[in-house]
Order: structure tokens, then C-alpha cells, then sequence
């Protein structure tokens, strides 16, 4: 099979299209023909060295992937409510840039009706970490109100809907006036230029001195004294990447005081049981959004497969708003 490989770490040129064997489905797992891979930050930064796949999973960069079942398990996908021939979408730890890729029954999701292969391979690593992290750990609720770091990101995209469609009010963050027009037409109820508006102080008055129940936040660094300020009594920061740095000086009374929560993770290396529960969830409780069109997947651009290195350069320019994706042919 074709497939794109990190020839070496460095920058998008190290990003090579390549022969591999195509891979074997074991016990759990099935066979997916790819039509199309997501690009995410994760991706980047392996490519960087920064961040190593998990013991036992390909070298080959991609966490998501949209496809045919060719093969696999025929127990499980029948447990799975799957079969072969179906059209799925799938949450990997490695190997989503090639023409087949594995992935564990409980990871993979059947395609919503009325998405095609792009769009579906959008969905996967942002609505299992969003869901994950501002459902399931920061426990969001209708009613509360969610600010988001970085509103036009893959992970924006999803939060600002998800938060929406599940009755939160939504404050987020983007780079300038017009990322901030486009998380409005999202459905987010107000944008800030952080480039241009202290977004603590912002907050604060938003929400009339209350200050956000949830922060999901993809910078930590610096962000974290100022997202502890604006957090309200009872309030949860979700840390889910440190773009900005993985050292914080905040005010730890404020935390005391109002009884904050910070809390974190990666989703990457937890146990296939972990991401099926996940996937489980989104199924019942997603899914159906995506059917009807209250949740929509965000797609900036899309790229053959073997233009690998120019999707991953957009990517690193921080120009795009939503997803990008690779397509095989």
C-alpha cells in the first residue's frame, strides 16, 4: 500500500509518500480501505519528535481515518453492530496516512448518513477529545457557560457546536476579528481577539463578574493565571495541549476559594476499553446531531494524500479554520 512516513524528524518536507506492507487485522480490530485522513496538531508534532507514538502503535502519523471495512475480526464487528463493506470512521493511535489502516472495533463509528468520506474523517480525534474532556471530565452542563481557547481549531470547531447543541453558552477565543466572525457563525454566543483584548478581563464582564463554569484550554503556559481569574466558583480549566508552555505560576488562593478544579489529559495512549466507552456516547448521544445537521463537520481544505507536506505547512501557519484532510486515491 501507499502511505506517507516521517523520513526524518524536522519540518513538512521530512513527510514522505512510501511503500508499506498493508497492515493485518487481529483479534478486535478491523481493516479500513482509507478514502480520506484528518490532519491534527498531534500529527505535527510527531512529525517534530515531540511527540512519539504509543508503545505498539505504527510509526505512521494520522489519529483518524474514514473507509470501507475490508476485513477484521467478524465477532467484534458483529458485537460492534458492524460489518464488512460498511462505511466507518475511525479513532487510531498511529498509521491513518496510508491506503489501509487498522483500527479497534470499539474505535470505529458507521459514517452519519449524509456525510461523505472527507467529512467523516474530520470527526473522529476532535469529537472523541472534546467530547472526553468538556463532557466527561469538566462535566459541562445546559446552562453553564464554556470558554474555548483557539475557537477556529479542529478542537474549536467541535467544542463551539457540541457546547451549543447541548445548551451551554459559549465564549471563545481566536487570532483576529475575522476567525472571530467565523466562530460566531459556529453558533459561539461571543468571540475575543485575544490579539487584541485581554480575554480575562472580557470574560469577567460577559458573564457580569460570574466568570466561565468550564475553560477548555490548548495553550496552558501563561494562560493558566489568567483562565484561573475568570473561572467561576465550582469552575473546571481542562488542559488539553501546552502550546504555550508546560509551566504555570497562577494564584493557587483563587483555587482554594473558589474551589477550582485544573485538570488534564491525553487521549492518545489510554486503552482501547477507554476510547470505545467514548465512542459509545458519541454514538447515542452525537451522532444524531450530525444526522440532522445541528452539528456540522468544518472543512478548510483538503489535499492529496501525497501533499502531505503543504497540508501540514497550512497547518503550522494557524490560517486555517476548522479541519484539513488527506484524500487517497
Amino acid at each position: 500500500m501507499q502511505a506517507v512516513e516521517i523520513s526524518a524528524f524536522g519540518a513538512p518536507e521530512v513527510l514522505r509518500l512510501c511503500e508499506r506492507p498493508t497492515p493485518v487485522a487481529g483479534a478486535g480490530e478491523a481493516l479500513i480501505r482509507v478514502a480520506a485522513s484528518g490532519i491534527n496538531r498531534p500529527d505535527v508534532l510527531q512529525r517534530s519528535g515531540a511527540y512519539p507514538p504509543p508503545l505498539g502503535a505504527s510509526d505512521l502519523p494520522g489519529l483518524e481515518v474514514a473507509g470501507v471495512i475490508e476485513a477484521g475480526d467478524a465477532h467484534a464487528l458483529a458485537q460492534a453492530g458492524l460489518k464488512l463493506g460498511d462505511r466507518v470512521c475511525a479513532l487510531v493511535a498511529g498509521g491513518g496516512y496510508a491506503q489501509y489502516c487498522v483500527a479497534p472495533v470499539g474505535q470505529c463509528l458507521p459514517v452519519p448518513e449524509g456525510l461523505n468520506d472527507v467529512a467523516a474523517a474530520s470527526l473522529p480525534e476532535t469529537f472523541f477529545t472534546v467530547w472526553s474532556n468538556v463532557f466527561d471530565r469538566a462535566d459541562l452542563q445546559a446552562g453553564e457557560t464554556l470558554l474555548i481557547q483557539g475557537g477556529t481549531s479542529g478542537i474549536g470547531v467541535t467544542a463551539i457546536q457540541l457546547a451549543k447543541a447541548l445548551g451551554a453558552t459559549v465564549i471563545t477565543t481566536a487570532g483576529s476579528d475575522e476567525k472571530c466572525a467565523a466562530c460566531i457563525q459556529l453558533g459561539a454566543d461571543r468571540a475575543i481577539n485575544y490579539k487584541t483584548q485581554d480575554f480575562a478581563a472580557e470574560v469577567m464582564k460577559l458573564t457580569e463578574g460570574r466568570g466561565a463554569n468550564v475553560v477548555l484550554d490548548m495553550v496552558a503556559g501563561s494562560y493558566v493565571a489568567r483562565e484561573v481569574e475568570c473561572l467561576a466558583e465550582d469552575g473546571r480549566l481542562v488542559i488539553i495541549a501546552v502550546q504555550g508552555g508546560v509551566k504555570a505560576e497562577f494564584n493557587a488562593g483563587l483555587v482554594l476559594r473558589r474551589r477550582l478544579v485544573i485538570t488534564g489529559s491525553t487521549l492518545r495512549p489510554r486503552p482501547v476499553g477507554f476510547k470505545t466507552a467514548i465512542a459509545q456516547r458519541l454514538r447515542e448521544q452525537v451522532w444524531p446531531l450530525l444526522v440532522q445537521g445541528k452539528v456540522k463537520p468544518v472543512i478548510h481544505r483538503v489535499f492529496p494524500a501525497a501533499q502531505a507536506a503543504e497540508a501540514h505547512a497550512l497547518m503550522e501557519s494557524n490560517q486555517h479554520i476548522g479541519k484539513i484532510v488527506l484524500t487517497w486515491a
